[in-house]
């Protein structure tokens, strides 16, 4: 991931952030991240639906 990603298309489900942004080759990619304390859920997909389905289905393990 490069230092300087810029992410368009945000929307928060939850406690999780969905954002679209362009990879390092120009490819579109599909974050999803948690912001709650101590979780540390991130992940990248290569389609918005699957990165949207990840946020409503994301448990936090750390309560």
């Amino acid at each position: 991931m490069s230092p300087n990603r810029r992410f368009h298309r945000v929307v928060r489900i939850g406690p999780v952030w969905v954002g679209t942004s362009y990879d390092l080759y120009g490819r579109e990619k599909h974050t999803a991240a948690c912001t709650a304390p101590r979780c540390g859920f991130s992940t990248d997909y290569d389609s918005r639906a699957a990165a949207e389905l990840a946020a409503r289905t994301h448990r936090c393990t750390a309560r």
